[in-house]
């Protein structure tokens, strides 16, 4: 079991199941392009790697805090014209990295964070 430390993003679309129930089909192309144009563009711009996703959420790794703030930056400003906003936390700490999964504490905090994100 491979132990490290790393910076977690955890993100989130603000009233995902609402806007669904509006706008189906509309909700789900907006989700689609956010993710394919902003979300993995600026986390793999940033030396990071989506590791889940989960209808409208994803979870992220990265080697630096740093580079994690300035990913989360990136998403927020690429959102900022589009239908959908995101919720996102951060966390720095200990994971443990099997089989190209991330789990631990690092995860479970950021996910946390995450929803208590305006």
């Amino acid at each position: 079991m491979a132990r490290r430390l790393a910076a977690i993003m955890a993100g989130d679309v603000v009233g995902y199941s609402r806007l669904m129930a509006a706008d189906e089909a509309g909700t789900y192309d907006s989700l689609r392009a956010g993710v394919g144009e902003v979300v993995l563009p600026s986390v793999e711009g940033h030396a990071g790697r989506v590791f889940k996703t989960t209808g409208d959420g994803f979870l992220a790794v990265f080697g630096s805090a740093g580079e994690a703030l300035d990913a989360a930056v990136a998403i927020q400003d690429g959102f900022a014209g589009r239908p959908l906003q995101l919720r996102i936390g951060l966390n720095l700490g200990d994971v443990i990295q099997d089989r190209g999964d991330v789990f631990g504490d690092g995860v479970n905090i950021a996910s946390r964070l995450e929803s208590m994100a305006e």
